[in-house]
């Protein structure tokens, strides 16, 4: 079992909170995580059981009722009554950890749903493997069942805290290009990751891709036949990491903006997409609010756009230097590093804002991270190891713009080198992400 950097956050939350849901797409490991979790103490039930499903809905207040110790439920979504039900019972007896549950749908995304528990659960997000519980970055000492007594490096609380400690963590890496596209081609889905060639992750992915708008999001919608779902996400996927223009999909498409709109939250309550909001500065006039489309997994996109980590192939110059017949994938890197970024933040210290940020006049920059004290730090993402002066400048616009809200800026790119090129900015390997 991977180490997951999540079950501290989970373990604290059943301490004093009567429900506990961990949301997340299918294949993260949820189900693992929350076996991993119950004890003598706690009885498990997942509704992808027939016999447990039928239970469950049939009758929730009576299937609820007859609990009488803790209780793990996993893809809860399936059986909507039993949000109600679980109000009754925890409104009757508010014990800390009483239910644990779990969904392959986003259920802030389900209004009805999270309003009938609002004040009574705590939602926490299991997003696919991040990079560092990959690699088996874990505390000094792990566990068996993968909880840490110490977490591993976090980017977001580096980012936010003292200069000095984390740039001096990050010299003298030694960062291997290819590892880097294996990394992106394989994105973070267990299953994914262990299959040994592009040709059976493609064919994990296929699979994943037919349960999710097959049955998921037709379980969820309650509609049949929804054929244009398929074609919706093969054209969102040569957009990612754009701005969104659903006005161009709904001519593209056919579709009229309602219907796409409700699509678009469908395969955003299933974990496949996000939309990333604009960050627009105060009295500001220039920043654009249109949000970003994301993909959730960069192995996911690479299947969708039909790429290959193995396309990218290397010549040697007369000079005997290795030149890249092509460099990374920009818009998969930029996936990779926004999948990264949401997984950290899921168990960061410090509590922060995901964001974007572009203006008319076509000053950007690919993130933005801004705390409670509203402090911002800037991100951009280069997939060239060249690293100039220029390659500040939306970092330098950012810093004019948002004055003593600027707390640093940091360039993160492919090659080995961490370089301050003034106290609030700096360039910085993708490594930095999972070290």
């Amino acid at each position: 079992m991977y180490p997951r950097s999540l079950v501290q956050q989970i373990r604290v939350s059943m301490q004093d909170t009567p429900v506990v849901v961990v949301n997340g797409a299918r294949q993260t490991g949820k189900s693992t995580l929350l076996k991993s979790l119950a004890n003598q103490n706690t009885r498990y039930y997942t509704l992808d059981d027939p016999a447990a499903l039928a239970a469950a809905s049939s009758d929730p207040s009576g299937f609820i009722n007859a609990q009488t110790t803790a209780v793990m439920i996993d893809e809860v979504q399936r059986a909507p009554g039993l949000f109600l039900a679980i109000k009754h019972a925890v409104d009757q007896l508010r014990t800390p950890g009483r239910f644990v549950l779990s969904g392959s749908a986003n259920v802030l995304l389900l209004p009805k749903l999270a309003d009938s528990l609002a004040g009574r659960m705590e939602i926490l997000t299991l997003w696919p493997l991040s990079q560092s519980e990959i690699a088996g970055a874990k505390n000094d000492s792990a566990t068996a069942d993968g909880a840490s007594q110490k977490r591993p490096h976090n980017l977001v609380d580096a980012l936010f805290g003292a200069t000095g400690i984390w740039l001096d963590k990050l010299q003298n890496l030694q960062p291997d290009r290819n590892d880097l596209r294996q990394r992106l081609w394989a994105g973070g889905y267990p299953e994914a990751i262990s299959r040994s060639t592009d040709a059976r992750r493609d064919a994990w992915f296929a699979a994943y891709l037919q349960t999710i708008l097959q049955r998921d999001i037709r379980d969820l919608a309650q509609i049949e036949g929804l054929t244009q779902l398929p074609q919706l996400v093969t054209q969102l996927a040569h957009k990612a990491t754009g701005m969104l223009n659903t006005a161009d999909l709904s001519r593209t498409l056919g579709l009229p903006q309602t219907t796409l709109k409700r699509y678009l939250t469908l395969l955003q309550t299933v974990y496949l997409v996000s939309l990333l909001p604009a960050w627009v500065p105060r009295a500001s006039h220039r920043a654009q609010k249109t949000p970003k489309l994301f993909f959730n997994d960069s192995g996911l996109l690479a299947h969708l756009l039909g790429l290959s980590h193995k396309a990218d192939k290397t010549t040697t110059a007369s000079n005997g230097a290795t030149n890249h017949a092509t460099d990374l994938h920009g818009p998969l890197l930029e996936t990779f590093v926004f999948a990264e970024l949401q997984k950290l933040l899921g168990w960061a210290d410090t509590p922060a804002q995901l964001m974007h940020y572009r203006t008319s006049s076509g000053h950007e920059v690919d993130f933005i991270l801004q705390n409670r004290q509203q402090q911002v730090v800037g991100i951009e993402v280069k997939a060239s190891s060249h690293i100039s002066a220029d390659t500040f400048k939306g970092l330098r616009h950012l810093r004019e713009v948002a004055g003593a809200q600027f707390l640093r800026g940091i360039v993160l790119h492919p090659g080995s080198q961490t370089v301050a090129f003034d106290p609030q900015l700096a360039a910085v390997p993708l490594q930095a992400l999972w070290v």
